[in-house]
């Protein structure tokens, strides 16, 4: 009941239906402003001086090129296969352990993000390598895996899994938990309960995760050259390539060769920011 005489709260909703929303400053803007253009300046250059140029028809007419393109999506693929097949049960353990070991666990997890891509190679090398901790047991069964397509697929999952683990676990640790115990009442398994409750409850951290793991993927440049060289048709994924045309000095080459990763990992952004749109108008929609 209102009082009479009395003056409505600022924070009443009733007051406040129907008001617009005051929208950022002129500086706020401002500075916004000065970072996309840092961002985005760029890299429309990038593409702009290949499509202006012609080089980006004849980049992807070249065989090397069209190889090393190949040879990314495979790779890029099957780490993101191997991430989701492990890196869904570890962000299931960092969102729903108790033990203090899980902090430590979280370190191990986000530290390959920090770590200069060379290391995370050389560190890899060390692991792996002939001479390598696990390179007499390797060496026995036969496996050599530095500078090898297996080593370029396990220098992507190394860098790029993290991304996926980070957004999965936030996304689990939002769930109601009281959904999960209902579907375990009503005689769900613990495979169910993950299949049809947890995994789509979680579905947009999930999809943003992995856009964001294979993004890094497709780039990943420094632990591949590192543990799997850049042996053409073999380990050189496109960014190795741009990196062989800078350095030969073929300038047209790599800007040709970098603006296709750019707008194959653009279509890709494109394409998962059109599915939630969707989605979200079938939600407000009713569909």
């Amino acid at each position: 009941m209102t009082v009479p005489g009395a003056r409505t709260s600022a924070a009443d909703p009733r007051r406040r239906e129907g008001r617009p929303r005051p929208g950022p400053g002129v500086g706020i803007v401002g500075l916004a402003a000065v970072l996309g253009l840092l961002l985005g300046l760029p890299v429309v250059v990038l593409v702009g001086r290949a499509v202006g140029g012609g080089t980006l028809v004849g980049a992807l007419r070249a065989p090397e090129v069209v190889a090393a393109l190949e040879l990314s999506l495979a790779t890029t693929s099957t780490s993101l296969v191997l991430t989701v097949a492990l890196g869904l049960p570890l962000a299931l353990v960092l969102a729903r352990g108790r033990s203090g070991w899980i902090r430590i666990l979280e370190v191990v997890v986000d530290l390959p993000i920090v770590l200069p891509p060379a290391v995370a190679g050389l560190a890899l090398l060390l692991v792996f390598g002939r001479r390598g901790l696990l390179g007499g047991p390797l060496d026995v069964l036969g496996l050599a895996i530095p500078f090898t397509t297996i080593a370029v697929v396990l220098a992507q999952t190394f860098v790029a899994a993290p991304f996926f683990v980070r957004s999965a676990r936030s996304g689990l640790q939002a769930i109601d938990r009281d959904l999960e115990d209902a579907a375990r009442v009503d005689g769900a398994t613990e495979r169910d309960v993950i299949r049809w409750i947890t995994v789509p409850l979680a579905s947009s951290a999930l999809a943003a995760g992995l856009v964001m793991s294979w993004a890094r993927a497709l780039g990943e440049f420094g632990a591949t050259i590192m543990f799997a060289g850049n042996v053409p048709g073999r380990t050189q994924t496109l960014p190795l390539v741009v990196y062989s045309d800078f350095g030969g000095g073929d300038l047209d080459g790599s800007i040709a060769a970098a603006a296709i990763l750019v707008l194959a990992a653009a279509g890709v952004l494109v394409a998962v920011r059109a599915f939630h749109w969707g989605r979200a108008l079938d939600v407000r929609t009713g569909a």
